[in-house]
């Protein structure tokens, strides 16, 4: 980073201009994922889905977005070594061939009025799938009360959904219980909750930077394009959740890949001059006592390489008892350091302009 460039970041440790530059509280809504989590519990233990008429092959995903199309990785990587029918997400306007009635489908939209999703939630319902809709309202609960597909209905918070990830995940995840396809993850998720409150003591905007890891990482990356790497089976989509942040909260663009697969394609790519490489800052989710001995060799390297070619490089170590806390970790982390990143760019984290300006031209388009 350039003395210019550092001279013009924000003081992180200015509280009362970070709360007044997170005009929408988006900080508070990430000190308070532990509340979501638990009322998410409840709305999902108070739902009682029908059961499907047909034997389930695949479970699939109707979802866009840092949400829902989110939730849907979270789930397939939480779940993989579990489930018996695999987890597809769609994030378009079309589906797969093979859906069938024996395909489950979760119609994921928080607003419940993405075209993508209501485009495919049409398909879905003429092709027979065993169809329910998770939203707030909007078109998808009103043509799903109409169609008779059951709903569960989640808080709203509008216009925000990235924000709202655990009310999305949580009932999800007690869904797929409830069909009798996974165990009962009650006390998995309700220790993700006591998780949350307990990292947030080490996060939030009253911790200074000394001893604030959020606020360390956001500080190094302010300036920098991050590449988050994660490792396949669970955190490729805590690694997808990190992008996610940085374009929506951070306003920055981000890349996100999976070891060991960049060792057989991208890694190439570090070859680029000493120059170019000091443009990105590397971010490698580990875990300790989840990753393969490969896998942790393979981070081993990937950090030795990377260092060699004068990039900026950051690892960070999951935490805390049980795959979804440890998951759930590294994905709290990265929201307060996406939040960070922008503010302390002066940038207000919550706007999403560019969005909101995709939306405005297509329903202008389809009039």
């Amino acid at each position: 980073m350039s003395e210019t460039n550092q001279d013009m970041l924000v003081d992180l440790d200015d509280v009362k201009r970070i709360r007044e530059m997170d005009s929408l509280a988006s900080i508070v809504a990430t000190e308070n994922y532990d509340l979501q989590f638990r009322e998410a519990v409840e709305i999902g233990g108070a739902f009682e889905p029908g059961r499907p008429g047909s034997t389930i092959h695949e479970i699939v995903i109707l979802g866009t977005g840092g949400g829902s199309a989110v939730t849907g990785g979270l789930l397939r990587s939480f779940l993989f070594n579990q489930l018996s029918q695999p987890i597809v997400i769609c994030q378009g306007y079309n589906i797969p061939a093979y859906i069938d009635e024996h395909s489950l489908v979760l119609v994921m939209s928080h607003s419940g009025n993405t075209e993508e999703i209501l485009c495919m939630y049409d398909q879905a319902k003429a092709k027979g799938a065993h169809l329910i809709s998770i939203t707030s309202g909007g078109t998808l609960l009103a043509r799903s009360r109409q169609d008779g597909v059951e709903s569960l209905v989640v808080p709203c918070d509008i216009g925000h959904p990235r924000r709202d990830l655990g009310y999305l995940f949580v009932t999800a995840v007690i869904l797929l219980h409830k069909l009798g396809l996974i165990d009962d993850k009650t006390s998995e998720l309700e220790g993700v909750a006591d998780l949350f409150a307990l990292l947030r003591e080490k996060y939030r905007p009253e911790i200074p930077s000394e001893r604030n890891l959020a606020k360390q990482i956001a500080f190094r990356l302010a300036w920098r394009i991050p590449v988050i790497y994660g490792s396949s089976d669970y955190y490729d989509s805590v690694a997808w959740r990190w992008k996610n942040q940085f374009g929506e909260n951070s306003k920055q663009m981000s890349f996100y890949n999976v070891i060991p697969n960049i060792h057989h394609d991208e890694a190439v790519g570090w070859e680029a001059p000493d120059e170019i490489m000091r443009n990105f800052h590397f971010i490698i989710l580990r875990d300790n006592e989840l990753d393969r001995v490969e896998v942790k060799k393979r981070k081993d390297v990937t950090a030795k390489m990377l260092k060699q070619k004068q990039a900026g490089i950051t690892e960070v170590d999951a935490e805390g008892v049980g795959v979804l806390a440890r998951m759930f970790s590294l994905i709290y982390l990265g929201d307060f350091v996406s939040l960070y990143a922008s503010i302390c760019r002066g940038i207000d984290p919550t706007p999403v302009g560019i969005i909101n300006l995709f939306k405005k031209e297509m329903a202008e388009w389809s009039k």
